[in-house]
């Protein structure tokens, strides 16, 4: 017997939701094996350990909510509200990561704030091949020399800069990757905030997961603020040095590369202290990956 259209409709959009819901608690698992891999007080021998104890900790609360809190009607009734909310977000979130894979994000966050704040907004796209080597490589050693190997996060820089900000609470220190850069500047918005970095979390799995190496560092060369209103290494290379990416020195490209902590303050021209200070040890790093094959096999 056929199911009325309507029926149909309905049984494909219950499939479709229980897919997502599926998608959305292995990455909530992900982000509890994350923070429990960091967390000091849980002693995690392997990645099948984490998973485990992450799963296990969202079983809890599954069971918990069903067999208790769901009794209780005003926590219902706002789980229900928050859940709705989320996983509308989820969903949309999913279409432009699916999106991201062939297109460069038509606008950030971020390219909106500069142009709220009086900054403009210029950006010029390119595609990968059109970047030639020399910006790609600058980046890397600059940003995220373990590019080629983690899986989005570098867990022992993270644990060294927590170390690191504990001791020193009014000098932070960062530790994100080419993968957390791209995807907090892809999906969210700048700020140290803790939810945030949760998000940023979440998101850095996504693209992981779902896009090729090259694919992040060419939307992470083509987003990145480059200077006040400037994004992108195109736009960078045509104010800075009136030439297209591709040609640029590696002088001009570590310099471009040394803004990127703090472009508004860091500036390529004119010359800020920093910048000038930071961008010969960048050469002397590009020249030390010149031969490393993994990182040689994404900047080709």
């Amino acid at each position: 017997m056929q199911l009325p259209k309507t029926a149909a409709m309905k049984k494909i959009g219950s499939w479709i939701k229980k897919i997502f819901l599926v998608i959305l608690i292995i990455h909530i698992c992900w982000f509890l094996y994350f923070v429990f891999t960091l967390s000091e007080a849980i002693e995690i021998k392997d990645s099948k350990q984490g998973l485990l104890i992450a799963a296990a900790a969202v079983i809890v609360v599954l069971l918990l909510y069903f067999f208790w809190f769901r009794k209780i009607e005003i926590i219902k009734k706002v789980t229900v509200v928050v859940w709705n909310v989320v996983f509308t977000a989820y969903i949309l979130a999913f279409v432009y990561f699916l999106a991201g894979f062939v297109f460069n994000p038509p606008v950030t966050l971020t390219q909106l704030g500069s142009l709220l704040q009086g900054n403009g907004l210029s950006r010029d796209y390119i595609s990968f091949d059109e970047m030639g080597p020399n910006i790609k490589l600058a980046v890397i050693a600059s940003e995220d020399q373990q590019f080629p190997d983690h899986d989005g996060f570098d867990l022992k820089a993270i644990k060294r800069a927590i170390k690191y900000n504990k001791r020193h609470p009014n000098k932070v220190r960062g530790a994100s990757t080419i993968s957390q850069q791209t995807a907090k500047n892809i999906f969210l918005w700048q700020g140290r905030s803790k939810l945030r970095k949760g998000l940023e979390t979440f998101f850095t799995f996504t693209i992981e997961t779902g896009w090729t190496k090259r694919t992040i560092l060419e939307r992470y060369l083509n987003i990145a603020e480059t200077g006040r209103g400037v994004f992108g290494v195109q736009a960078a290379a045509k104010r800075y040095f009136n030439k297209n990416a591709k040609d640029l020195t590696m002088a001009e490209a570590a310099q471009i590369a040394a803004c990127l902590p703090n472009p508004k303050l860091y500036t390529v021209k004119p010359l800020s202290r920093y910048v000038a200070g930071r961008y010969a040890n960048i050469m002397r790093q590009m020249s030390n990956l010149a031969g490393d094959e993994d990182v040689q096999e994404i900047i080709k």
